[in-house]
């Protein structure tokens, strides 16, 4: 599918994206205004999860906004009436939280996916669902590149409700005829993405580092592989899903496969961000403890059924990474 034939089968369609004032959500929320299409954002603006108003400035007199939680049975009743697409984003989205207090991911990723769900059945069951989950629910890589037939072995809360939510989206596609697209989304890193800690998103929490002149900490031998994708290309393959029969039904791979080590992260973001520099680091115990070593996606099952491939290089996506965020430093810091 080309760009414009995604954009021509959006236009003028309604679409609910809950998480819509996060990272990801506002990225595809500002896409989806751009191609047309009637947006509404729900979002519970927890703090630390990124949720952000100035994500949305450029778009906020075009779009809907309600904030309200997911688990929230009447709101989600509501606001998935009369929608075309939903973009499932919102969730418990702290892996290392999770080590402490499994309770937020059971209760926002299971149990607030079952609410959406239910809405969906109850109130709009020709909605079609596009669900974001992670890499993360497959744990440690058995073969490399990980295809989407590999063995799920989560090691941790976060991983575990992100796949228990995906299973339960699986039913209402199969029982109940709602029709869902389940991604499985790898590194994701860009603009408009919380950058004050650094318990998700590796990536972009380097950028401030390098922003700050700060030490960018390579754990171990900086040696372990990862598949870092740039977030337009990441809403583009949400996109193209969105509009593809053929995606439907489907559990989907969204990387990048073209992996890198930590230490070409490293040093790609020293060409980019002048004055920057990294050291070697010991893991720490939380991390230690999740770490699956090296891991990148098999992309070839969403390339063969959409077309999608990633089009931005890491050192491109670095530097338009670096100059939103220098840019707008003070809506992030």
């Amino acid at each position: 599918m080309t760009f414009n034939n995604y954009r021509d089968a959006l236009r003028g369609t309604r679409a609910l994206i809950t998480g819509g004032m996060g990272f990801i959500g506002s990225n595809l929320a500002l896409a989806l205004v751009d191609c047309g299409v009637h947006v509404t954002i729900a979002d519970a603006m927890i703090p630390g999860y990124g949720g952000n108003l100035f994500n949305i400035e450029s778009i906020r007199d075009q779009v809907t906004v309600n904030f309200c939680d997911i688990r929230d049975v009447n709101a989600m009743n509501y606001l998935v009436a009369r929608q075309d697409f939903i973009f499932h984003l919102a969730g418990q989205v702290d892996h290392i939280l999770s080590l402490t207090d499994p309770f937020p991911d059971i209760d926002m990723n299971i149990k607030g996916t079952a609410v959406i769900m239910e809405a969906c059945k109850q109130h709009n069951p020709q909605a079609r669902v596009i669900y974001t989950g992670t890499r993360g629910q497959y744990g440690a890589a058995v073969s490399l590149p990980v295809n989407e037939d590999a063995p799920t072995h989560p090691r941790g809360i976060y991983e575990i409700s992100n796949l228990a939510a995906e299973k339960i989206i699986q039913v209402y596609d199969d029982v109940h005829g709602i029709r869902s697209v389940l991604l499985r989304l790898t590194n994701i890193y860009g603009p408009r993405a919380q950058m004050q800690h650094s318990r998700y998103g590796v990536v972009n929490w380097f950028v401030r580092l390098a922003i700050d002149g700060a030490t960018m900490k390579v754990f171990g031998d900086g040696l372990i592989k990862r598949d870092f994708l740039y977030i337009a290309d990441c809403v583009e393959a949400m996109l193209m899903c969105a509009v593809d029969e053929r995606a439907y039904g489907q559990v989907l791979n969204v990387g990048i496969d073209n992996p890198m080590n930590f230490l070409e992260l490293a040093e790609a973001l020293v060409k980019v961000c002048e004055g920057s520099r990294w050291e070697y680091a010991p893991f720490s115990a939380e991390r230690k403890a999740q770490e699956p070593g090296d891991f990148y996606s098999d992309i070839s099952k969403i390339r063969g059924l959409t077309g999608w491939q990633p089009r931005t290089s890491l050192e491109d996506g670095l530097a338009q990474t670096v100059a939103f965020y220098r840019e707008n430093k003070q809506h992030y810091w």
